[in-house]
């Protein structure tokens, strides 16, 4: 079983928010920045609730918090008219950043110079791909809100295309940085981990493979428990309810139940060595904002972009269980199916 030492993060807990003003006072790439000067973040997407939600997190933080040493200070709003999710909430949003003294852009290129790091926030997984190329080529560093993509072909089109630049992003569920979630990642839980049950609402959209559009909460959670390393999903589906199993290479099992009727919610139940543990439970927004800004200073991946792949690759792989009615599938064929399409697609955008 493969865990993500936090070992390898430059600080430890308790040093990391000095660490943190340190490595912005340098600037990003050894680049210097005045004293007085946050690292301006700069923002693609204004139609998810967590633009306004991350604007004011950073913007409205106290002196003493870590995360005033960043400020959003221009916006590039976006929007899909065929997602009424987006369209409908796009203008309301904007006006919200404006009223945190962000700039409004026009485009991404007019964004880019003005900016030293990027959220890329949009809620339509289907404009990450086109949406985070032109940071790649900047060398800008980037978190990519959920879900990555609105499918695996294209999550994976992204890494490649990240790697083809030597870009730095990565891609996480808020879930995941809840400190009652996020301490099953810690040294003295390697190993004691048996097996993991997580749920959370499953709302689905058209436009997105089923679990991409609210379910990958869940998957995360169960991911930061069990780490990856499954090899095989099984997916049962019904109007109001999804159960996704997976076989871990190891033998262990970790299953996902996603909630679409009255009664929803977020948790997770994690079968250990030494007693099973129930009180998991989501913590807002500020963990994982915290974990941006660390990311920005120049800290490693909070979770690698080899993991957020296979978190796709399960989600996939539960549609094609889905379609197969209830049948296993094997990771391996999703993955080398969507791998091969991804690599017509980095080829084509690479010779324009």
């Amino acid at each position: 079983m493969r865990f993500i030492n936090p070992a390898f993060r430059l600080f430890d807990c308790a040093s990391w928010p000095m660490a943190l003003a340190l490595c912005l006072s340098l600037g990003l790439y050894g680049m210097p920045l005045r004293a007085d000067q946050p690292m301006r973040i700069g923002m693609i997407g204004l139609d998810t609730s967590h633009a306004p939600a991350f604007a004011k997190l950073i913007n409205q933080a106290p002196a003493e918090s870590p995360l005033a040493k960043l400020r959003i200070t221009a916006a590039f709003p976006g929007g899909s008219e065929d997602l009424p999710t987006s369209r409908d909430r796009v203008e309301g949003f904007t006006n919200d950043l404006r009223n945190l003294d962000v700039e409004i852009v026009s485009s991404i290129d007019k964004l880019l110079p003005k900016v030293d790091a990027i959220l890329l926030e949009s809620v339509d997984g289907r404009k990450h791909l086109h949406q985070a190329l032109p940071v790649f080529k900047s060398g800008k560093p980037m978190f990519i809100d959920k879900p990555l993509a609105a499918e695996l072909t294209d999550a994976i089109a992204i890494d490649l295309l990240g790697k083809h630049y030597k870009a730095r992003w990565f891609s996480s569920s808020s879930l995941r940085f809840s400190p009652s979630i996020i301490r099953y990642r810690s040294p003295d839980m390697a190993g004691k981990v048996l097996g993991a049950s997580a749920w959370s609402p499953c709302s689905l959209d058209p436009t997105h493979s089923d679990l991409f559009w609210y379910g990958i909460h869940g998957v995360e959670s169960l991911y930061t428990a069990m780490g990856v390393g499954c090899q095989q999903v099984v997916r049962i589906s019904t109007p109001d309810t999804d159960v996704v199993v997976g076989t871990w290479q190891d033998g262990r099992i970790g299953s996902f139940r996603g909630l679409r009727a009255k009664t929803t919610g977020y948790g997770l139940v994690v079968f250990g060595a030494d007693k099973i543990e129930t009180d998991a439970k989501y913590e807002g927004y500020q963990p994982l904002v915290l974990e941006i800004a660390k990311f920005f200073a120049g800290q490693e991946h909070p979770v690698s972009n080899e993991e957020t792949l296979e978190i796709m690759t399960l989600m996939q792989a539960a549609d094609l269980s889905k379609q197969r009615g209830g049948l296993s599938v094997q990771m391996q064929e999703v993955w080398q199916h969507h791998h091969n399409e991804a690599q017509q697609i980095v080829a084509e955008i690479l010779k324009k």
